[in-house]
């Protein structure tokens, strides 16, 4: 008798096979993959200017992110497990994670196999709030993240830190600004968006591989179209959550 742990809370895709049980597995139904994904950054300022014109910037809220998935006609057996996984959720009751084929893996081919191999750590506790991020592996670095690769991190001391992250520089040891702390040849410096939301024990790791967003539907409405040739068709709006 065949048994699993947990059902399955990541948007089914063609990459990731999930049973007709919701297990996930290594053979099971296969899901189309997305037409078009847009993804945007929503940060909540507030700018005042004094009567000399001079700007007052304040943050009046959390930073999230949402994304939009578009779908090209799909045939029934490819449109059930994306339907049936949504229908699931009950709405916008039940959060759920989605890979982003834009960003399931870093730009550089020699740092995603780096980091499949090795592993990316952070070096150090960081406070919440933080805009940087010193991370390492346990070899010396012939190959490094870039600007617009995604991460996420799994702190064992905070199982709740699911946030999701976007490098905006990388510091090295080769290169790095003046007067701050020299990376080692195995550490990489990495500034980040947005500024951390909780604390990051030492050695936590950082998923550059796969990034889970976690998400709920911007609507509690699921709405598909079924053309004259049978085919289905459908749009998902989703908005960053954290637990």
């Amino acid at each position: 008798m065949a048994t699993f742990a947990t059902f399955n809370n990541r948007l089914p895709d063609p990459t990731f096979l999930v049973s007709d049980a919701g297990s996930v597995e290594t053979s099971g139904s296969t899901a189309a993959g997305f037409a078009s994904a847009s993804m945007s950054s929503n940060r909540q300022t507030q700018l005042q200017r004094t009567l000399s014109g001079r700007g007052v910037h304040s943050e009046s809220g959390a930073h999230n992110w949402e994304v939009n998935i578009s779908y090209n006609p799909m045939k029934k057996a490819q449109f059930d497990p994306i339907a049936s996984f949504l229908d699931a959720q009950n709405g916008r009751l039940n959060p759920f994670f989605v890979v982003l084929p834009q960003h399931s893996s870093p730009k550089s081919a020699a740092f995603t196999s780096l980091v499949a191999t090795h592993g990316i750590r952070a070096v150090g506790a960081h406070v919440a709030d933080s805009s940087t991020l010193l991370v390492d592996a346990p070899v010396t670095l012939t190959s490094f993240a870039a600007p617009m690769d995604c991460f996420t991190i799994s702190d064992p001391a905070d199982v709740n830190h699911l946030k999701f992250y976007r490098v905006t520089r990388v510091e090295t040891n080769a290169l790095y600004q003046a007067g701050t702390t020299q990376p080692s040849t195995a550490q990489m410096r990495l500034h980040i968006s947005p500024p951390l939301v909780r604390p990051v024990a030492d050695n936590a790791v950082i998923n550059f591989i796969n990034p889970r967003m976690r998400v709920v539907q911007k609507s509690d409405v699921l709405e598909y179209q079924l053309s004259t040739d049978n085919l289905f068709s459908c749009q998902l709006n989703l908005e960053e959550v954290l637990p």
